[in-house]
C-alpha cells in the first residue's frame, strides 16, 4: 500500500466517525492509532498527539453543532467530562452548548470556519504522512541492525572453525563462509514498510471493497436480510452457476450479445479475455445487479431527487405538473404520499432537518413546506407575484435557510415545454429563514437580474454555486452574503451546476452541449471540456405517431457523481450512462450505459451507500427506473 493511500483511508474514516456523530468508535479508532503508531513515537511528540486529539474533538462538537444535533453535542460533555475537566484548553469548551449561538462568539467563531476545518485537516494528514514514512525508514534501521548483528555472529563463527580446522580446511571453509547468504528472513527484512501496520490500518474502511473484489468470497457488500442484498446473493449465486458451466460452451456466448448481456449485469469476476462483444472488460467499476421501475406517473418527470431521513430509510420523489409522488423503495417499492397541486410545480427540494420535509417551488410564486409523514402542508410562503416561476430550491446544509430562484414570465407565457427566447427573462436569488418563514435578503445579480436555473450547496453550506440563463456561474460566500465570482461559462443557458468531489471545483452543463469543470481558485478557469451528446444536454425531444413532437427544457440535475466523485452518471435517450472522469482528456470514458428506458431520460440521481449505490433515471414518458450498482474496487 502506499504512504498516501493509507493515510487519506485514516483521514476518510476519521470524518465517517465525525459526521455520523459516533463518539465510541471515533474514539476507538485514536486509540487504535496511539497503540499501532503514536506509541511509537519519542517523548518530545506526546504534546503534537493530544493538540491533534484535541483538534479532531473540537471538529467533532462543531459538526454537531453545525448540524443541529444538540443532543449529541450534551452526549460529547456528559461522556468526556472526567476526561477533559481538569485540562486548561477544555476549560471554557464546556458552556459551548448553552450558548444560543456560538458560531458568532469570538471565543468559538474561529472553529465554525472553513479554514480552521481545512488546517486541521491538512495538519493531520501531514502528520500522519511523516510519520508514516519515519516508521518506514526505523522499521528499515531496525532491520539493519539484525543484519549487522547476524554477520557479526557468522564472523566468530568462522573465526573458531579456522582454530578447530587445519590451515588449508580453514582457508577453503573461510572463502564458502565469506560468500554467505542472509538467511531468508533477513533477506526480506529491507523492504520499506509495515506489512502488518499497512493490513490493520486499511481494515476499518476498505473490509466492503475487498469483499466485491474477492472472487472466492461470495458475500454481498452488507451482512444484511435486507431484501434487496438477498437479491444481491441470489445473483451471486447466478454468477457461480454461469462461471462453473464447461468451457465449451464460452465462445457460443460471445457471439451472441443478447445471450450475453444478462451475465454483463450479474457476474462480479468475468472470465478472462471477455472484452468484446457484451462482456464485462477487466477494468468494469459497476456491475448492475438489477433495475426496477416506478411507473405511477403518466406524463413526463421533471424532478427526481433522492433524501434519507434519521433511521436510513431511502425516500425517492419526483413531480410533474400537476402533481408529486413520494416514494420509498427500500425495503419494498411503495408510493408513501401523493401531493396534488391546482397549479404547476416547477421546483423542489428535501429540507435538511428534518428530511421529512419537502420545500415545493410552483409557477404561481409560492412555496410550500409539505411534511411527507404527516401529509399536510405546514407553511406555504408568497414569494414574488412580479417573479413567480420557482425555478430552484437549495436548502443549507445547517438546514436554517434556503435560497430560492424566482423568474418572470417569458413572452411566451409560463409554460416549460418549448425552448426559452434567447433573451434571458428577468430573476432573482433570495435567501429566506427556514424557522421565521420570512425573506433575509436578496441577492445581487450582476450584471443585471437573471433568472437563475439551478443551484447548490457545498458540505457545510459555505459557498452557494448557480448557473443562470445568461451563461454566467455564479459563486456566493454565504458567511457575508455576497458574490465572490462569477464568469461566463456557457453559450447559452446554465442548465445544471454541482461541486465536485473535493470542492475545489464546480462542473456545469449548459446549452452549448459541454461539460465543463471550473476552478473556483481562480476564477473562470477551466479544468476540463467535454462535448456531451444533446440526449444528455437538452433540450429534449420525444417524437410520436402523425407527426407528434414534444420538447422539454431541462429542469431538474442532468448529471450526478458517485460517493467518491470519479464517476458521473448522465442523460441519454435509452437511459443512464456512466462515465469515468478522465482528468482534461477530449472525451470522457463510457464504462455503463444502464439501459431500460424507451423515452429520452431527462433527469438522474446517485444514492450511494458503501459499496452498493443506486441510479435513479426519470424519463419523458413517465418512467423512473432504478439501477442498483456493485461498485468493484481495486
Amino acid at each position: 500500500m502506499i504512504v498516501g493511500d493509507a493515510v487519506d483511508k485514516i483521514i476518510d474514516q476519521l470524518q465517517q466517525f465525525v459526521q455520523s456523530f459516533d463518539l465510541f468508535g471515533l474514539k476507538e479508532y485514536w486509540l487504535y492509532l496511539d497503540r499501532r503508531l503514536f506509541c511509537r513515537l519519542e517523548d518530545v511528540y506526546r504534546s503534537t498527539v493530544n493538540k491533534l486529539r484535541t483538534s479532531l474533538y473540537r471538529y467533532y462538537i462543531i459538526n454537531t453543532i453545525q448540524k443541529g444535533n444538540l443532543e449529541k453535542t450534551q452526549e460529547f460533555f456528559q461522556k468526556q467530562a472526567l476526561e477533559l475537566q481538569g485540562q486548561a484548553e477544555w476549560r471554557d469548551w464546556f458552556i459551548l452548548p448553552f450558548i444560543p449561538a456560538p458560531e458568532q462568539n469570538p471565543a468559538f467563531s474561529p472553529y465554525f470556519s472553513r479554514q480552521w476545518a481545512d488546517t486541521f485537516l491538512v495538519s493531520l494528514h501531514n502528520f500522519l504522512s511523516v510519520l508514516f514514512q519515519c516508521m518506514h525508514i526505523l522499521h528499515f534501521d531496525a532491520e539493519v541492525q539484525k543484519t549487522t548483528s547476524v554477520t557479526e555472529e557468522n564472523e566468530q563463527l568462522r573465526q573458531l572453525l579456522f582454530a578447530l580446522q587445519t590451515e588449508s580446511r580453514d582457508q577453503r571453509d573461510g572463502d564458502e563462509m565469506v560468500h554467505h547468504k542472509l538467511p531468508v528472513y533477513v533477506q526480506n527484512m529491507d523492504r520499506l514498510g509495515d506489512t502488518e501496520l499497512q493490513a490493520s490500518t486499511s481494515e476499518p474502511v476498505s473490509s466492503q471493497s475487498q469483499q466485491s473484489t474477492n472472487q472466492s468470497t461470495n458475500q454481498p457488500a452488507s451482512q444484511s436480510t435486507h431484501p434487496r442484498h438477498k437479491r444481491i446473493q441470489d445473483h451471486e449465486k447466478e454468477r457461480k452457476e454461469l462461471f462453473s458451466k464447461p468451457p465449451s460452451q464460452t465462445p457460443e456466448k460471445k457471439g451472441e450479445a443478447g445471450e450475453v448481456e444478462p451475465l454483463a449485469e450479474t457476474s462480479s469476476e468475468p472470465p478472462e479475455g471477455r472484452e468484446e462483444g457484451g462482456g464485462l472488460s477487466a477494468e468494469q467499476p459497476f456491475i448492475k445487479l438489477s433495475q426496477e421501475e416506478y411507473g405511477e406517473h403518466h406524463s413526463s418527470i421533471m424532478h427526481c431527487r433522492s433524501a434519507s431521513n434519521v433511521t436510513g430509510q431511502t425516500r425517492v420523489m419526483d413531480p410533474k405538473v400537476l402533481g408529486i409522488f413520494v416514494w420509498s423503495f427500500n425495503p419494498i417499492m411503495q408510493t408513501k404520499a401523493t401531493i396534488m397541486s391546482k397549479s404547476p410545480l416547477l421546483s423542489l427540494e428535501w429540507a435538511t432537518k428534518p428530511d421529512r420535509l419537502l420545500l415545493l417551488g410552483s409557477g404561481v410564486g409560492t412555496v410550500r413546506l409539505y411534511d411527507t409523514d404527516a401529509k399536510k402542508n405546514l407553511y406555504e410562503m408568497n414569494i414574488d407575484e412580479t417573479h413567480p416561476r420557482i425555478l430552484s430550491l437549495a436548502c443549507s446544509p445547517s438546514g436554517s435557510s434556503f435560497v430560492c430562484s424566482a423568474a418572470a414570465l417569458s413572452r411566451s407565457g409560463s409554460s416549460d415545454s418549448v425552448p426559452r427566447l434567447p433573451i434571458p427573462v428577468s430573476g432573482q436569488l433570495l435567501l429566506w429563514d427556514t424557522k421565521t418563514v420570512k425573506q433575509q435578503l436578496q441577492f445581487s445579480l450582476e450584471p443585471e437580474p437573471v433568472a437563475i436555473n439551478c443551484t447548490a450547496f457545498n458540505h457545510n453550506g459555505n459557498l452557494l454555486v448557480t448557473g443562470a440563463a445568461d451563461g454566467v456561474i455564479r459563486l456566493f460566500d454565504m458567511q457575508r452574503y455576497e458574490s465572490a465570482m462569477s464568469w461566463r461559462a456557457h453559450d447559452g443557458e446554465v442548465y445544471s451546476v454541482e461541486f465536485s468531489y473535493d470542492e475545489n471545483t464546480v462542473f456545469s452543463i449548459g446549452e452549448d452541449g459541454k461539460f465543463i469543470q471550473w476552478n473556483i481558485h481562480r476564477c473562470g478557469v477551466k479544468q476540463s471540456e467535454q462535448v456531451l451528446p444533446q440526449d444528455a444536454t437538452g433540450p429534449f425531444v420525444l417524437s410520436g405517431y402523425s407527426g407528434y413532437k414534444q420538447v422539454q427544457v431541462p429542469r431538474g440535475r442532468l448529471f450526478a457523481f458517485d460517493s467518491e466523485g470519479q464517476h458521473v452518471l448522465t442523460c441519454s435517450n435509452t437511459g443512464g450512462l456512466i462515465y469515468r472522469l478522465t482528468n482534461g482528456e477530449p472525451a470522457l470514458e463510457n464504462v455503463l450505459s444502464l439501459g431500460g428506458h424507451k423515452a429520452p431520460v431527462v433527469t438522474v440521481d446517485w444514492c450511494s451507500a458503501v459499496d452498493c449505490g443506486t441510479c435513479l433515471t426519470a424519463s419523458m414518458d413517465g418512467k423512473i427506473k432504478l439501477s442498483t450498482l456493485l461498485a468493484q474496487k481495486s
